[in-house]
Formats: structure tokens, C-alpha cells, sequence
């Protein structure tokens, strides 16, 4: 996959995060700084909803991947990131943010709050990234 394709694969990841937010659950999700604090709502509104079946493979992946893809889009905007797909194990290719030596795993971490733990917090995640870069 060239950078071109990952990058339009990212944007159009976060551009479904928020039509999902929008008619899953009335929330606008505005591509703000702000607005990354409604994520870790949305994604266990996900479980209130769904039950289970939001905890099935395929559901957890979509889910997992547009919103991992929405906050990266905003990290990538705030501190000139750049999307990286690592192929190291080609049963799970993994998509993360790389910005100066740090690489970020926007997707793992809402993987973390939706299916092992609630108390993961994604903005709190997406605050660190930031302070990392503080010049």
C-alpha cells in the first residue's frame, strides 16, 4: 500500500467515524482537538447499545479502525504525522501514526477501551501524544 493510498484509506476511516457518531448515536464529531474527548463515550455507547455484537471481530475492527483513524487524523494535523503500515506480522498488519521516533496505535488503544477496559481513556492517550511534542 503507497503512503498516498494509506493516507486516503485514513481519511475516509475518519470521515465514517463521524457519519457513525452521527447516526448511531446524535453525536457530532467536528474534527476538533476538542472533540476527541467524545470518542472514549462513543465507543462504549457502542457495547450499550450493540451488547455483544459489538464485541464481534469484525464489528471491533470497524469500530476500532475508523476511530483510531479519526483521533490520527487530528494528531497527524496538530503535530505533522504520518501514517505507517506495518506489515511485520502479516496476520495482522497494523496502521499507526508515526510523529519524529514516536509511532502511536490510535486503533489499539480503542481496541483497549472497547473490549479488555473502560477506564482506558483514548483522549487521555491523545493528550500524551501531544504533550511527547511539546517543544
Amino acid at each position: 500500500m503507497s503512503p498516498e493510498e494509506l493516507n486516503t484509506l485514513m481519511q475516509d476511516c475518519a470521515k465514517d467515524a463521524v457519519v457513525a457518531a452521527q447516526q448511531e448515536f446524535d453525536i457530532v464529531l467536528n474534527n476538533t482537538p476538542e472533540s476527541v474527548a467524545l470518542v472514549d463515550d462513543i465507543l462504549l455507547s457502542f457495547i450499550d447499545k450493540y451488547h455483544d455484537q459489538a464485541l464481534e471481530d469484525q464489528a471491533v475492527f470497524t469500530i476500532c479502525n475508523i476511530f483510531g483513524a479519526y483521533v490520527g487524523e487530528i494528531v497527524k494535523t496538530q503535530l505533522d504525522g504520518e501514517w505507517v503500515y506495518d506489515q511485520t506480522n502479516p496476520n495482522a498488519p497494523t496502521v499507526f501514526l508515526k510523529v519524529g521516533d514516536n509511532t502511536y496505535a490510535f486503533a489499539g488503544i480503542c481496541y483497549e477501551r472497547l473490549v479488555n477496559d473502560s477506564q482506558i481513556s483514548v483522549n487521555a492517550y491523545y493528550q500524551q501524544a501531544l504533550s511527547n511534542h511539546k517543544h
